[in-house]
């Protein structure tokens, strides 16, 4: 049987959403599943949401092509601090190298 992972202490580690390849539950995979990322997540770290006009500026204009096709939902961090790193957000992701866990600073 597999250990269970524990992950890490809540805040010392963020995970990281790369928006420019984020499909937000639109299509493929990642509508099929349902946002895996949401559920795989055990302390509801992450949550799908609207991008906003301040963020929408931060992309480029295929990004927002992209945030457009897409509803303009996304993944995002909610509860930054609570994240222990277990990785399951990342294993869940269907899309690879869109959600990364780096060491707070």
């Amino acid at each position: 049987m597999p250990r269970e992972r524990t992950g890490k202490k809540p805040g010392l580690f963020v995970p990281t959403i790369d928006m420019t390849k984020c499909e937000g539950g639109y299509h493929g995979d990642c509508a099929a599943a349902k946002c895996p990322c949401i559920e795989a997540c055990p302390h509801r770290v992450l949550e799908i949401r609207r991008l906003t006009k301040e963020e929408k500026k931060h992309l480029s204009l295929g990004g927002c092509l992209r945030a457009w096709i897409h509803g303009n939902q996304q993944a995002h961090i909610a509860k930054e601090d609570a994240c222990t790193a277990c990785a399951r957000c990342v294993e869940a992701c269907p899309v690879q190298h869109v959600i990364k866990l780096r060491r707070r600073t």
